[in-house]
């Protein structure tokens, strides 16, 4: 049984993304991406420094990044990507954020996304399009995280 949040919202599991079957079942459930934003990205790494000014630095890949998507379509409106061990990453911020139609593949054993549907890992020297690459891609679904209110927090002076 799952827990309920105060917010109202109900914890989805993340659903792994193993091959390319996985990867069609999920570009299918958010049409491609199609009239969707990038709303919010949170990236983080295995590497930290600790009260004793020690490092402590992660033998495997330990960058991973957290994405929430939302779309002007329902069920869903909203989704997260959980993209680990990230091998890759690439932003170009731009006025114009729509996502017409994303790309999504298993390509030589990583899992590339790409907010151009016409991408190719090949591409990524002309450097304009918004994409990464990880080992490993898990997603769920987080409709009630719409509209303007940031989720992944906010940074507070004080």
């Amino acid at each position: 049984m799952k827990r309920i949040l105060k917010s109202g919202w109900y914890p989805m599991d993340w659903i792994k993304v193993k091959d390319s079957k996985d990867i069609e079942n999920l570009l299918s459930k958010f049409g491609g991406f199609h009239d969707s934003c990038l709303k919010e990205l949170y990236m983080w790494t295995e590497s930290y420094v600790d009260k004793s000014l020690s490092m402590g630095i992660s033998p495997e890949l330990g960058t991973n990044v957290r994405i929430l998507f939302q779309r002007q379509y329902r069920d869903p409106s909203a989704i997260e990507l959980l993209f680990e061990g990230v091998t890759q990453f690439h932003i170009v911020p731009r006025p114009d954020s729509i996502i017409y139609g994303a790309k999504l593949i298993l390509h030589e054993g990583f899992f590339y996304w790409a907010d151009e549907y016409g991408w190719e890992p090949e591409d990524y020297i002309l450097g304009t399009d918004n994409w990464l690459s990880a080992e490993s891609l898990k997603w769920r679904e987080v409709s009630s995280w719409m509209g303007k209110q940031n989720r992944y927090g906010v940074i507070k002076e004080g």
